[in-house]
């Protein structure tokens, strides 16, 4: 984490005119100053931290403040539009349910819940056939929580281990802060869960086990997270189940394949749940559906919100009827409420439509390739690129490294592969990042028309809205290449 805070002075910047950018004033707004002040003055300091634009509105993939200046959106409202801002058919959907006077009606039954649980269910891969409603992703992973306990405890008494990941993040509620792998977020938290544990992350381009690169060992590594969990006198039958992000939001990482294929075949023989946690990844925005569909298995709960409904505070859980029936009490007060459903029917219903999973696995190879041009010029600063479809990370590095350090682990990567005749992985040197340089890379884009996601930990998140068009993720990708070569020159 680091203390730069950006600038909430406004600073004279270039004037900005371009088909799909406008910035016509200082950054910030100096109309927006006071808006800021306010803010600042009464909510949480925590609220706080990201970039000093009021939005006043937003449509598709720009984002617009009241003094003229507009940004392409490379956030995607943090994953939550990825049907772009304010789709006319969501619209059309709220001023209808407005029109008919129902805001809200408990867990009593409505047309419009009925629709969107036939409709998300129809789109949901198999086992996943029934859907409860929540309102933030926190409640739904403490939902999951929950049903994975039940489903252990209907097995036997004390099936009610929970196994999780380093650096996954799972919510700010407090048994989604458990299974959290951050230490830092769980420091308020006086009594631990003592059954729930952490393996250390797959993260192949820098080997929790220290081994020097990844020749297709996902499944053993699986294997040793067990053994280790094993060596803590675990005792494994008691596993209930498995809570897994379905990739490492913070760096966009996926999983190796083979890591979640064992890991589900592991889970099967002893008869523990896996839960994906599909809060960032979920409806389209990797180029599936769901990103767990690229690990080619079966999940027994899918923990859903932020894309969901387009915007509108809305989450869910999806899964199996024989764990989903057995909890005697899922009920929330705004459980399906009207309004979102409404949002939610018609987001659905646009993905479906237009096919925006292909759209997404389509434009990323775009946006890929503008990525790696960027990279190719400014490889001292970008180290790494992960990601999917339209969800790529860059992992910003000192633009002055330790030259004779990183060549010496070269030089040792290399006599590993040629011994195994394999070629060294070409990401497998990773450096510390540079939590600062990403920082102003994000500020100075911001200054120039560009939004893109804040992490704190080194890293620079693009996700733009799934309708954004091939022009605007080129002249996007280009803003970007210029804050990054004014930051470092």
């Amino acid at each position: 984490m680091t203390d730069y805070a950006f600038t909430q002075k406004p600073v004279t910047v270039p004037k900005v005119k371009s088909k799909f950018r406008r910035i016509v004033t200082p950054i910030p707004s100096p109309r927006s100053i006071p808006v800021l002040k306010k803010l600042s003055r009464y909510e949480p300091q925590s609220l706080h931290h990201e970039l000093p634009v009021v939005w006043d509105h937003a449509s598709d993939f720009q984002v617009f403040d009241a003094s003229g200046n507009c940004w392409i959106d490379f956030t995607s409202g943090i994953f939550a539009t990825n049907t772009g801002h304010s789709p006319p058919e969501i619209c059309r959907a709220l001023t209808r349910q407005l029109n008919q006077k129902l805001l809200h009606n408990y867990v009593f039954p409505s047309q419009v819940r009925a629709q969107l649980a036939q409709k998300i269910i129809a789109m949901s891969p198999l086992p996943l056939n029934k859907v409860f409603f929540l309102s933030s992703g926190s409640e739904a992973s403490e939902c999951a929580l929950k049903l994975m306990r039940l489903h252990g405890h209907q097995l036997r008494q004390r099936k009610n281990i929970l196994v999780c990941f380093d650096g996954s993040f799972h919510g700010r509620t407090l048994g989604a802060q458990m299974m959290s792998g951050k230490p830092a977020g769980k420091k308020w938290i006086r009594h631990i869960d003592p059954d729930i544990y952490h393996l250390p992350f797959p993260y192949c381009q820098k080997c929790p086990w220290g081994r020097p690169g990844y020749e297709k060992c996902g499944a053993w590594c699986f294997k040793k997270g067990i053994r280790h969990l094993k060596e803590k006198n675990i005792n494994l039958d008691q596993v209930a189940g498995f809570m897994i992000e379905s990739y490492q939001g913070w760096g966009a990482i996926f999983y190796p394949k083979d890591y979640i294929q064992a890991l589900r075949l592991w889970a099967d023989q002893h008869q523990c749940l896996v839960t994906f946690d599909e809060i960032q990844s979920g409806f389209a925005r990797t180029g599936r559906l769901f990103a767990y569909q690229h690990y080619h298995v079966k999940a027994d709960l899918v923990v859903c919100g932020k894309g969901l409904s387009g915007g509108l505070p809305m989450s869910a859980v999806l899964g199996r009827a024989s764990i989903l029936d057995r909890a005697p009490d899922l009920s929330s007060t705004h459980t399906g409420n009207p309004v979102c459903c409404a949002a939610a029917l018609a987001n659905l219903e646009i993905i479906k439509k237009h096919n925006l999973a292909k759209k997404a696995h389509d434009s990323g190879k775009i946006l890929l390739s503008q990525l790696n041009k960027i990279k190719h010029k400014y490889p001292n600063v970008i180290n790494l690129i992960l990601g999917k479809g339209l969800l790529y990370a860059l992992h910003i590095v000192s633009p002055n490294p330790d030259e004779p350090k990183n060549a010496a682990r070269a030089g040792t990567m290399q006599k590993w592969a040629q011994k195994r005749g394999t070629k060294t992985c070409p990401v497998s040197q990773t450096k510390e990042l540079d939590v600062l340089l990403g920082d102003r890379i994000i500020e100075k884009a911001m200054q120039k028309g560009l939004l893109m996601v804040r992490t704190s930990s080194g890293t620079i998140k693009i996700a733009p809205p799934l309708t954004i068009t091939s022009e605007a993720l080129v002249e996007g990708a280009s803003v970007l290449e210029e804050a990054i070569k004014e930051c470092v020159s």
